[in-house]
C-alpha cells in the first residue's frame, strides 16, 4: 500500500468517537496552555504523562499531539494581546501582532494567525504523511554504527539548539547520561549507581523526571521571582474577521511560512524559533508596505505563525521515523511513547502501523478543530489571562504531585520528584537548558546499546565507526556542529579583549 492508502486507514482510526474525544481534549488543553504565559506544551504534556499511564496508548498519543498543535496556536493570543509570548516560537508574532492590537486591529491579527496556522498545519501534516515512508525506508538500512552516529548528531544538535551556550547544553546532556546509567545494565546484568537502593534497580522513571524538571522547576522559578506586576491586556476591538485587503496580504505569507517552517522543523537542529525568524525576515524583504513593519504589518503575523505550525508537523518527522526529538515537547512525547512500551522509529511503522497512521490522520482532524475553537472562543482565552499566577502554579504543583502518586504510589518516587524539581529550579537560575537532560535520559541507553553492539561485531575495533560512509558523515557533521560555535565564541571573546586592551593603551 502507498502512503495515501495508509493515511485513509489512519483516518478511519482517528474518526472513532473516543479518538475524536481525545483529540478535542488535546487541542482545547493545548490552546488554553498556549494562551497562559510561561506554560508551554512541553510542561502540559509532562503533567499529563502520569495521568494517562493506564489510558489507551493511541488516544493518549493523539491527545499529546493535539496539545502540541494547540500550544502553537494559543501562543499567538498572548503575543498579540499581551505582548508576552505564550511559548518561545511566538516571540516574533509579538513584534507586529501587539502593534496591531494597540491600533485596535487585534481581531484581524488573531484571525490571520489562526487561519495561517490552519493552512500551514494542513499542508505540513500532509507533507509528514507522504515524506515519512521515504525516511523510514532510508532508516531501515541503518546498522548499529549508523544509529550510534545518528544519536551522537542528535545529542550535539539538541545541546546546541537549547539555551544560549553549547557548553551548558552539553553539561545538561551529560547529567542526563549519568542518570541514564542508574539501574541494571541490560547487557551484563550488573547494577550501576543504585547505591544499594532497591527502588533504583529499575532505573529513573522518565515520567517522574519530566514532570519534576518541567513543571515543578518552572513553578519554583516563577514563585522565586515574586510579584512582577499585572500585564495589560489589549481588548479585541471591532470585528474579528479579516477584510479583503487583509486576505490579499496574508495568503502568500501563509504559503511561504509553510515552505520555510516545515523543513526546518524536520532538521535535527531545527525548531520553530528559527523558522519564524526566517519567515519574518523574508516577509520584511518581500513586502509592498515596508513602512508598516515595526508598526503593525499583518504579513509579519501571517508568515511567522504559518512557519510556527508547519515546524510542529516537521518536528514529528524525525520523532516518528527515527525516534529523535528536536524540541522539548518532542522529547516529552518520546517519553510518552516509551511509557506505553513503544519505541518510535522505522520498526514502529511496520509493527504498529494502525497507531502511527491514526496519529498522523488525527493531526488533520485536530487542525480543523483548532480553527473552529480559536476564532469563536477568543473571549474565553482572553479571560484565562486574568488568572492570578499564584493560583496557576499552585494548581500545577498539586496536579504534578497527584499525577506522580497515581502512576507510582511510592514515597521514594515523591522524594525523587522533589529532588528533580529542585534540580530543575537550580538549572533555570544558572541558565542551563532542561530538555537535554531528558533527551540524555531517554536516548542515552539506546546510544550505549548501539555502540556496544557495533564494538561487539567488530571485536572491539573502534575504527569501525568511521568505515561506514553514512556514520562517518554524521559524526563529521556532529563534530562541526560542536566545534564551530565554540571557536566562533572564543574568537569573538578574543576580539573583545584585544579591543579593551587597545582602549587602555
Amino acid at each position: 500500500m502507498n502512503a495515501f492508502d495508509f493515511l485513509m486507514q489512519g483516518m478511519l482510526t482517528a474518526m472513532e468517537p473516543m479518538m475524536l474525544l481525545y483529540a478535542l481534549i488535546g487541542v482545547t488543553l493545548g490552546t488554553a496552555v498556549g494562551v497562559l504565559p510561561g506554560i508551554g506544551p512541553a510542561l502540559t504534556v509532562a503533567l499529563l504523562l502520569p495521568v494517562t499511564y493506564r489510558l489507551d496508548a493511541a488516544g493518549s498519543l493523539i491527545m499529546f499531539a493535539g496539545i502540541y498543535y494547540g500550544g502553537m496556536y494559543g501562543g499567538s493570543t498572548t503575543s498579540i494581546l499581551l505582548n508576552t509570548p505564550g511559548e518561545s516560537a511566538s516571540i516574533i508574532t509579538a513584534l507586529e501582532g501587539n502593534k496591531m492590537a494597540r491600533k485596535g486591529r487585534g481581531g484581524p491579527a488573531l484571525a490571520t494567525a489562526a487561519i495561517g496556522s490552519f493552512v500551514a498545519g494542513l499542508i505540513a501534516t500532509l507533507g509528514l504523511a507522504f515524506l515519512a515512508p521515504y525516511v523510514v525506508k532510508m532508516a531501515l538500512v541503518f546498522g548499529p554504527r549508523e544509529y550510534f552516529a545518528l544519536m551522537v548528531l542528535a545529542f550535539v544538535t539538541v545541546s546546541s539548539a537549547f539555551g544560549d551556550s553549547t557548553l551548558r547544553g552539553l553539561t545538561s546532556l551529560f547529567v542526563g547520561f549519568a542518570f541514564a546509567c542508574v539501574g541494571i545494565d541490560q547487557l551484563t546484568g550488573q547494577t550501576r549507581l543504585s547505591f544499594g537502593i532497591p527502588d533504583l534497580l529499575d532505573g529513573i522513571e522518565v515520567t517522574t523526571m519530566a514532570v519534576a524538571m518541567f513543571a515543578l522547576g518552572e513553578a519554583m522559578f516563577i514563585a522565586a521571582q515574586g510579584n512582577t506586576g499585572v500585564d495589560k491586556v489589549h481588548a479585541v476591538k471591532g470585528s474579528v474577521w479579516m477584510n479583503r485587503e487583509d486576505w490579499k496580504r496574508s495568503w502568500m505569507p501563509w504559503l511561504r511560512g509553510t515552505v520555510i517552517g516545515f523543513p526546518i522543523g524536520a532538521m535535527p537542529a531545527g525548531g520553530a524559533e528559527i523558522g519564524t525568524f526566517l519567515s519574518y525576515a523574508t516577509e520584511k524583504k518581500l513586502t509592498k508596505h515596508p513602512e508598516e513593519f515595526g508598526e503593525g504589518a499583518i504579513e509579519g503575523v501571517a508568515g511567522p505563525e504559518a512557519a510556527n505550525n508547519a515546524s510542529a508537523a516537521g518536528t514529528l518527522v524525525p520523532l516518528l521515523t527515527l525516534g529523535l526529538p528536536t524540541t522539548a515537547t518532542a522529547a516529552i512525547m518520546l517519553a510518552g511513547f516509551q511509557q506505553f512500551g513503544l519505541q518510535p522509529g522505522p520498526l514502529l511503522f511496520a509493527t504498529n502501523p494502525q497507531l502511527v497512521w491514526g496519529l498522523i490522520a488525527s493531526l488533520l482532524i485536530a487542525n480543523a478543530m483548532l480553527l473552529v475553537l480559536n476564532l469563536p472562543l477568543i473571549g474565553l482565552w482572553v479571560k484565562l489571562l486574568t488568572i492570578p499566577k499564584p493560583w496557576l502554579y499552585a494548581g500545577i504543583l498539586l496536579f504534578a504531585t497527584l499525577g506522580t502518586i497515581g502512576a507510582n504510589p511510592s514515597v521514594f518516587e515523591l522524594g525523587m520528584l522533589l529532588a528533580f524539581g529542585l534540580l530543575g529550579y537550580m538549572m533555570r537560575v544558572f541558565g542551563y537548558p532542561i530538555a537535554p537532560i531528558v533527551v540524555g535520559l531517554i536516548l542515552g541507553p539506546m546510544a550505549e546499546q548501539q555502540l556496544r553492539r557495533a564494538l561487539a561485531i567488530s571485536q572491539g575495533d573502534w575504527t569501525v565507526l568511521f568505515t561506514s560512509p553514512i556514520a562517518a558523515v554524521m559524526l563529521a557533521v556532529a563534530a562541526t556542529a560542536l566545534i564551530v560555535p565554540l571557536v566562533l565564541r572564543a574568537r569573538g571573546r578574543g576580539q573583545v579583549l584585544s579591543q579593551l586592551a587597545g582602549d587602555e593603551d
